[in-house]
């Protein structure tokens, strides 16, 4: 998606350790007509697929989430990364190691939220080793679910997570995929 490609060019910062910091438009501050725009490409991708919910992990995940589902006219639940509470113990869980964080969590969703009969869409702003993705995933069948596929605002190409899942049958849709970044010069090169 052009559009992002140069909205990354122009805002994102590169990191060393392979961050790729696009924090002023995607995950802390929120370009909402951005993400809006973003929202209705994912949404067209996937229009014929019969989505009834949009997946997505807390918290960063929520921002592109929540319009891709309004686009779509469905609900959007998120998975959450802590016991609340409110929560309840009726939860699908399942572990996943963040490459953000660097550490292991588990994700948690109320079983009244996602059943047999829903045709999942996994969204997230990230996707770099899949396991937040393969969570969800894991998620979607403990609930019996159908999935739709995964749609990513940025993947990033040169860590095998799209790779793999590509390779598992999984449908993918990643809006900009970063081939490589180098963190001394700036320079970002996307697949085409």
């Amino acid at each position: 998606m052009k559009l992002l490609h140069e909205k990354i060019r122009k805002d994102g910062k590169v990191f060393a350790g392979n961050i790729l910091k696009v924090d002023s438009f995607l995950n802390h501050q929120i370009d909402v007509k951005f993400m809006e725009a973003l929202g209705e490409e994912i949404a067209r991708r996937f229009s014929s697929c019969g989505v009834t919910k949009v997946l997505t992990v807390e918290a960063s995940g929520i921002a592109l989430a929540f319009p891709v589902a309004q686009k779509i006219g469905c609900d959007m639940v998120f998975a959450k990364k802590s016991q609340t509470k409110n929560l309840g113990s009726s939860v699908y869980s399942t572990p996943v190691e963040s490459f953000t964080h660097g550490c292991v969590y588990d994700i948690r969703v109320a079983k009244e939220y996602l059943n047999e009969d829903d045709v999942v869409l996994i969204v997230d702003d990230f996707l770099a080793n899949g396991n937040a993705v393969r969570g969800l995933l894991d998620i979607v069948k403990k609930a019996g679910a159908k999935p739709a596929g995964v749609a990513i605002a940025i993947e990033k190409g040169f860590q095998d997570g799209g790779k793999r899942l590509r390779e598992d049958g999984v449908r993918l849709e990643s809006m900009a995929i970063v081939e490589s970044m180098d963190a001394t010069t700036g320079e970002i090169v996307f697949a085409d």
